[in-house]
């Protein structure tokens, strides 16, 4: 990549640099508080894949963090149990195991005080999603069974019958049958529950069947296997759901007695879709119940109150090509002795995944909000599930807030934050020091302290500021604007457009595939508009571009362009657009319904809406929001005539979201129909860069590097008037 004249040397100037920074992922804090520890992400020694070690900070932020796990294959989802060790996933070889196993992500454990890491739960598929009770030694996991196993033993012989005879086929009976980059099945998640005091290094004994209602799931044990790691030291784990399609990417809590399991539970629902429930779990019996099934919803994120009465959860609107989803906290008896409650209804923003505070009184929760994403804390007058519920911002920082921790004390809550300043770090905030300074509803938001992080602060190349315009209707659209730090009235920028994903999203968190610096240090200026369809800005500004993607939508991105334009700073004559995924679409969108770009980069993108929607990952939703002739309305392949801008697109073999059948149709139509068309020799100014083995994303560094790499020189050619030079990588 070209330097930018006059700029200091960052770690955004180089490419090998920049992919080789440290990555946080991830925080998790004790049962007492006296704990954090994240996961950090790092290359490999040959520099082609990442892996994540965990690493202990501290809390005060007075000592350096010091790293707990080292391996090869790395380690993820931590989580502590009531006595302080430490439980986390990896598919490091297990030392009891016999030679030449493939390693699965297994379940181990990292003793509080002293002692070397162990595996304590290996299923034959691998496990997930570790849950521990907060006062109890009762642990939760996830773990793939092919459909017909009655349990784990059983489970070992199917695979090894699969893999003898090299069969791959998988029989569906339901939709879907992928999800983003990965087929489903044939295997089937299940829920298991096991008792951390019973671990011993004697044979585990079965425990008998379960009683219950029909449907109720089966209670059994992980008996010892020859084709597996040693018996001993492992949990006696009991299937909690039985076989089904139930666990399809679902959500789950534990609670703190360790008696109850609250699961997300997925049920067919018309047209080919489904729909998710909430249902609570007895773990020592399987016997369910459902708490939720509301036939115009979704439940996710659920959450169980600390005295273990209540669930608070998320509620999302099942949406129709009219009506946008609409997103809201409830809360529900665990016990499921009356009808959920929807909780601050009059609040228009989206809540995420809520967090209790240790007394019940009160839920934090992350919200998107005028380009950032800040904590709120919603607590409660009165008895629950009565009384009115309070919503008030508890961060001031300009940035977005993720993983929640608060200590047994309500005193300390502990959180990444993140912005386009910014990379996640591990930060402190004095939630005593906020309800102290007045009363509900008219408290004084507070600033996070960070602490000492395992990932070393960034210098950036630039400086961020926002900028907003006011649109035709009315509107109010905000952006952040990226400028290089050299850029002046005499030395202005050439412009680049980013059109954010989703679309339900906003710009507003450090992005280390969409990174704005890499190209500011190249003298650009980048924009990140939050046009309609953004979240944070209300119910209303959502609705406005809803099943009307190349109205509202593009409208907004163009108004915020002529604000952008209009600065000083900016070159108005060298811009582009840019997008991925519905950016990839609104970047499509852009190229053919105007020329004022001179390069369009669209990757994952959206091109044919008459074909995009049977063929996505989750057709289903995609039916909810556009009929058969809103696609045709807002589909771009229908202006392929008008574009004569050079386009660079980017697609994954592997993406399932938005198949790779969009982006060879695209290609295609631009050689053939476009303004632009290729030469009777086949020369094109559209450049195609194509990825046999990614996804959605491109996640491998050493292809994340080449996709900066083409689109730099790509941008250099037809923005800058250069010609650079290709990655020698592609030959």
């Amino acid at each position: 990549m070209s330097e930018s004249p006059q700029s200091p040397q960052t770690p955004f100037h180089d490419l090998d640099h920049y992919v080789a920074i440290p990555r946080l992922t991830g925080l998790t804090a004790s049962q007492d508080g006296t704990r954090l520890v994240v996961g950090v992400q790092t290359l490999d020694a040959e520099r082609t894949a990442y892996r994540t070690a965990l690493w202990e900070v501290d809390p005060a932020g007075e000592a350096p963090a010091r790293r707990l796990t080292r391996s090869a294959k790395g380690e993820s989802a931590a989580v502590f149990t009531r006595s302080g060790d430490l439980l986390f996933t990896s598919a490091r070889p297990d030392p009891d195991g016999k030679d030449g196993d493939e390693p699965k992500p297994a379940l181990w454990l990292l003793p509080a005080h002293a002692g070397e890491a162990r595996v304590i739960a290996a299923p034959p598929g691998g496990v997930s999603g570790a849950l521990a009770a907060r006062d109890a030694d009762t642990v939760s996991v996830a773990a793939g069974l092919l459909p017909s196993a009655k349990g784990l033993a059983e489970d070992v012989k199917l695979r090894k019958a699969r893999k003898d005879q090299k069969v791959s086929a998988i029989l569906h009976t339901g939709y879907p049958v992928r999800f983003w980059d990965h087929d489903l099945g044939p295997d089937q998640e299940r829920r298991f529950a096991g008792d951390l005091a019973a671990l011993t290094d004697e044979p585990a004994v079965p425990l008998p069947a379960a009683s219950g209602a029909p449907g109720a799931a089966q209670v059994e044990s992980a008996e010892p296997q020859t084709d597996g790691p040693a018996s001993g030291k492992h949990l006696d784990l009991r299937d909690l759901t039985g076989a089904g399609r139930q666990l399809v990417e679902h959500s789950a809590d534990l609670s703190a007695d360790g008696a109850t399991l609250v699961t997300t539970w997925s049920v067919p629902d018309a047209g080919a879709a489904n729909r998710s429930t909430l249902v609570a779990i007895d773990t020592a019996t399987g016997d369910r119940r459902v708490l939720v099934d509301d036939p115009d919803a979704d439940a996710a994120g659920p959450r169980i109150s600390p005295d273990g009465a209540w669930v608070a959860y998320g509620t999302e609107s099942i949406s129709s090509p009219t009506e946008a989803p609409v997103i809201r906290l409830a809360l529900v008896p665990t016990d499921g002795s009356a009808a959920p409650v929807v909780l601050a209804d009059d609040w228009d923003r989206w809540p995420g995944r809520p967090t209790w505070l240790p007394d019940g009184s009160g839920l934090l929760v992350e919200a998107d909000d005028d380009g950032r994403g800040p904590v709120f804390l919603l607590t409660f007058s009165g008895a629950l599930p009565g009384g009115d519920v309070t919503v008030e911002q508890l961060t001031s920082d300009d940035a977005v807030f993720s993983d929640l921790a608060v200590t047994p004390d309500g005193a300390t809550l502990f959180a990444l934050r993140t912005s386009y300043a910014a990379p996640a770090e591990p930060v402190r905030i004095d939630l005593a020091a906020f309800l102290a300074s007045g009363t509900p509803g008219e408290r004084t938001p507070v600033a996070a302290t960070v602490l000492r992080s395992p990932a070393p602060a960034l210098e950036l190349p630039g400086t961020l500021t926002e900028i907003e315009t006011t649109t035709e209707d009315g509107t109010r659209v905000r952006a952040w604007l990226a400028l290089p730090a050299d850029v002046g009235p005499e030395a202005k920028a050439p412009l680049l457009l980013w059109i954010h994903g989703g679309p339900l999203g906003s710009w507003n968190a450090w992005s280390w595939r969409w990174n704005p610096w890499l190209m500011v240090a190249q003298g650009y200026a980048v924009l990140l508009p939050d046009p309609a369809l953004s979240t944070g800005y209300g119910q209303e500004f959502v609705q406005r571009g809803w099943g009307a993607w190349g109205g509202s939508p593009f409208t907004d991105l163009m108004a915020i362009t002529d604000a952008a334009e209009a600065l000083p700073e900016i070159d108005e004559t060298r811009t582009a657009a840019m997008g991925g995924s519905f950016g990839g679409y609104m970047a499509n969108w852009v190229a053919g319904h105007t020329d004022r770009f001179r390069a369009v980069v669209t990757h994952a993108s959206l091109w044919a809406l008459d074909q995009f929607g049977p063929t996505t990952d989750a057709g289903y939703y995609w039916a909810r929001e556009m009929t058969p002739e809103m696609a045709l309305e807002n589909s771009p392949h229908l202006a392929v005539g008008e574009i004569r801008t050079p386009m660079l697109v980017i697609h994954g073999d592997k993406d399932y979201r938005v198949p790779i059948g969009e982006g060879l149709r695209l290609w295609f139509e631009l050689l053939t129909k476009s303004g632009l068309p290729a030469s009777d020799d086949g020369e094109t100014v559209h450049r195609f860069l194509y990825f046999p083995d990614e996804n959605h994303w491109v996640l491998t560094p050493q292809n994340a590097k080449v996709w900066y790499q083409v689109v730099s020189a790509f941008l250099a050619e037809q923005v800058l008037d250069e010609t650079p030079e290709l990655p020698t990588t592609l030959g």
